[in-house]
């Protein structure tokens, strides 16, 4: 792949996972289909912004969303195929942290 096929496409992955708490939605993700409240407690992040980035992540087909017709409505988010792509890299990222990164 040329370098002018690939800055895009990387400047474009670098954008969405940037977004403040993408990374570690899908992160968290990667442990199975989870329900909003699991999420939402698992993470210090407000309800609306965690529901405004499973909208993007489920717009760039990242993370999908199962509506399951029970009393009361079940929705359960889980990463698609592209979701569950990034476990590698995120993985990497956090063995990487762990040997380089300093907490305060």
């Amino acid at each position: 792949m040329n370098q002018s096929t690939l800055c895009p496409k990387f400047e474009k992955a670098m954008r969405i996972l940037s977004q403040r708490w993408s990374g570690l939605i899908i992160y968290q993700l990667l442990s199975g289909p989870q329900r909003f409240c699991t999420i939402e407690s698992s993470l210090p992040v407000s309800g609306r912004l965690l529901s405004e980035r499973l909208k993007d992540l489920e717009q760039e087909g990242i993370v999908k969303r199962d509506v399951y017709p029970e009393t009361p409505v079940r929705i359960e988010y889980s990463l698609t195929e592209k979701g569950q792509a990034l476990e590698l890299a995120l993985k990497e990222i956090e063995k990487w942290s762990l040997e380089w990164i300093q907490v305060d």
